[in-house]
């Protein structure tokens, strides 16, 4: 069986591995020139670590990383909300990991690289489109650091995991658009002394007064114990034009929110007016579809079920499509067809669910489920307005659902 896989980004990638692990060969097309370290961090839940530790990388990936001991939960005035122990700290196998995205895409890519042999994997090469007939797939590409067209790509199947503004999904959903409620987001990493434990996971404040998530993604970086903070910064705004993926992000566009955010533990606004990087982001994904698979050609990944980045979730589930896919097609007795509509049929309702949820009740739905019993204002007991066993019991049930409860990490 001929597998290409357009895309080699983290699902791309994870895919290509997973294969090579069951005996198939496939083959790589990444639009970028050249695979350089880039972007802001990424946490690595455990069930994102149970399928890496499956491809042979937690090593590499701990050995970059910082382990997450905490996710501890603030209001925007600063006041402790709710905190609980995460990865091997809550009694996981495996364990929570803060890292650079960059890095682990360049884990990922090296890996790729070793195991399949640098033919498999081929750079420069953007899609345009795929066509198929009852004998195969057709994969149209040009250049893209020219524009000249490359020669077409012959395939029994094709795995689109070319992100959000995937081309091929594009070919079955022409007319649909991402979906923008008004939530604009900007991503900066700060050099910083260690926050609170130095491996803590931190949620500040709710998205229609401004929100930030903080976490530490490299340890060490000097002398004086520096690490590099990885902060997210979110707001939502009444008709808001939505922010652009290629620029890159202007400190005077949402300092102002955080201006009054000085904390005993954090001076927040201090944190974002240091950063070494900011991008900037929309929060976008878009509308489940009934379809992911026509024929010889299936999504995955951001390009199947693209999803608010709440949670650390997108990067989890693509490589959980990745696995599942890699064994559909493992077991498929050469039948490539038929494994695509199975991968469907197990990953498609359940990611469907995810992206709902990460709408309407987010991890970070503690925070705004606080705000709205204290009225936005200081509270003088949190146990007054809610009490840690409701909670605990908000971040459980958004567990259950992502796939990364206890109960579900021992039981698969």
């Amino acid at each position: 069986m001929k597998i290409t896989i357009v895309g080699g980004g983290i699902g791309g990638l994870s895919l290509a591995l997973a294969l090579h692990q069951r005996g198939l060969a496939c083959e790589v097309y990444e639009t970028v020139p050249e695979v350089k370290e880039l972007g802001v961090g990424i946490t690595l839940l455990p069930h994102a670590m149970r399928e890496l530790a499956a491809l042979g990388l937690q090593a590499s990936i701990e050995a970059v990383g910082i382990e997450n001991e905490e996710s501890v939960f603030f209001n925007r005035f600063g006041q402790f909300i709710y905190k609980e122990p995460r990865g091997r700290h809550a009694g996981y196998a495996l364990p929570e990991i803060g890292i650079p995205r960059g890095k682990l895409h360049r884990l990922l890519y090296e890996a790729c690289l070793a195991r399949l042999g640098t033919h498999a994997i081929h750079t420069d090469h953007r899609c345009t489109g795929v066509t198929q007939d009852e004998s195969g797939a057709t994969v149209q590409f040009t250049q893209t650091s020219s524009g000249a067209v490359l020669p077409p790509v012959r395939a029994d199947v094709v795995i689109a995991c070319d992100g959000v503004n995937s081309t091929v999904r594009r070919q079955f959903y022409p007319d649909e658009k991402v979906a923008f409620a008004g939530i604009n987001t900007w991503r900066g990493v700060t050099r910083h002394q260690p926050i609170l434990t130095g491996k803590s996971y931190m949620r500040i404040g709710a998205i229609d007064t401004g929100k930030m998530v903080i976490y530490p993604i490299v340890d060490r970086l000097d002398d004086e114990g520096h690490q590099l903070i990885n902060w997210v910064a979110e707001i939502q705004r009444d008709n808001a034009a939505m922010n652009d993926w290629n620029h890159a992000g202007d400190v005077k566009d949402f300092l102002d929110i955080f201006k009054d955010w000085r904390f005993p533990w954090l001076d927040v606004a201090a944190l974002i007016a240091n950063a070494e990087q900011i991008l900037e982001y929309p929060m976008v994904d878009k509308d489940p579809v009934p379809q992911w698979t026509f024929g010889r050609v299936t999504l995955l990944g951001d390009a199947a079920h693209p999803m608010y980045p709440r949670g650390s979730n997108g990067s989890a589930q693509a490589l959980i499509d990745g696995r599942t896919l890699a064994e559909q097609l493992a077991g498929a007795g050469g039948d490539g067809r038929a494994a695509l509509l199975g991968y469907e049929k197990l990953r498609l309702a359940l990611t469907a669910n995810i992206v709902l949820t990460n709408r309407s009740v987010p991890p970070d739905f503690i925070n705004i489920k606080v705000d709205e019993l204290s009225g936005g204002k200081p509270f003088a007991n949190i146990d007054e307005l809610i009490s840690q066993e409701e909670l605990r019991e908000i971040s459980e049930n958004y567990k259950k659902v992502a796939g990364f409860s206890l109960e579900a990490a021992k039981a698969g």
